[in-house]
């Protein structure tokens, strides 16, 4: 899936500020003084702009630090810059990627740069939702066909007299200008700019029990608080995705993976393994999300507390 000015130097840090605005890193121009770092115990992580990102990497660092003894460093960084950090040795290693077929073909089959680092464990899923209050009253809203039918409720001042499908940043993602494009819909792709801002307009219009569509996705605890329903888009195909501008098909339901730089996972020791091991469940990236995003702990003492409860989950990593 998924913002740019600074470097943000502890996962506490970052994450705070990811949902508070702060810019990413622009990793191409500045390195962290921790990455790659030959024959110390240090290790970078890029933390993407999602709140389940935050989740892995806040996790992985607190036990990186109290169970292994490391320092660790974290940059924010965009999805496709994060793999030219990752080449570069600028980050050491990536916890959640949706799926950026050019990149691996470029750094892990052709430059070997990059390697695999396995599954995280969590199925990624990118879908249209409408507001599930709304879909009872109006069930054939769930499937495209029908959205036309409903546009005019969807506008907003944003949308240009056509109905609002809201997207979150830019740099996620996304083939919703093609898809609304391709299937003939009368609506306006509108970038809330963030994922936090995005979750603060849904959590709006549920306050005022307004109809919306947008663009959205699982794992995400905001389910949890606003229950959306999924839009039937035509059926995903392999391939049906192949050319951005001729998208006329759904997301694909993506096994998110974890990549880490090459000399890292060759030279990393005790953190490169722990990583390749790192793997849990949807449940368990939302429960610390949650603690997050919703419930306002920092990022360490969600993990904290996360890792208090789960103990025979994160020993296995650490074997």
């Amino acid at each position: 899936m998924r913002i740019r000015t600074r470097v943000c130097t502890t996962a506490a840090v970052a994450s705070l500020l990811l949902l508070t605005g702060c810019g990413a890193a622009d990793m191409t121009k500045q390195a962290s003084p921790f990455a790659n770092a030959q024959g110390s115990k240090t290790v970078t992580l890029s933390v993407q702009s999602w709140v389940g990102a935050q989740a892995n990497v806040a996790v992985a660092q607190y036990l990186l630090e109290h169970e292994l003894g490391y320092r660790v460093d974290t940059v924010q960084v965009d999805e496709v810059p994060a793999w030219d950090a990752l080449s570069q040795g600028r980050v050491d290693a990536i916890l959640e990627d949706w799926g950026h077929p050019e990149q691996e073909q470029r750094y892990v089959d052709d430059k070997k740069t990059i390697t695999r680092g396995g599954e995280l464990g969590v199925t990624g899923h990118i879908g249209w939702y409408v507001p599930t209050y709304f879909a009872r009253q109006h069930p054939d809203v769930t499937h495209w066909k029908n959205l036309n039918k409903y546009a005019d409720l969807m506008r907003t001042a944003e949308s240009g007299g056509k109905g609002q499908l809201m997207d979150g940043s830019p740099s996620y993602v996304t083939n919703d200008k093609a898809l609304v494009a391709n299937l003939d819909l009368d609506y306006q792709v509108v970038f809330a700019g963030s994922e936090a801002a995005q979750i603060t307009q849904i959590r709006q219009f549920a306050k005022e029990r307004k109809p919306f569509l947008t663009y959205w996705y699982a794992p995400q605890w905001l389910f949890k608080k606003v229950p959306m329903t999924e839009v039937k888009l035509p059926a995903y195909k392999e391939g049906c995705d192949a050319d951005p501008a001729k998208v006329a098909c759904a997301y694909p339901h993506t096994p998110l993976e974890k990549y880490l730089n090459s000399d890292f996972a060759r030279s990393g020791g005790k953190a490169a393994a722990f990583l390749k091991k790192f793997r849990w469940t949807t449940e368990d990236q939302n429960e610390v999300a949650l603690m997050i995003a919703d419930q306002k702990l920092t990022p360490e003492q969600a993990a904290e507390k996360w890792v208090r409860g789960h103990e025979s989950t994160w020993r296995t990593w650490l074997s």
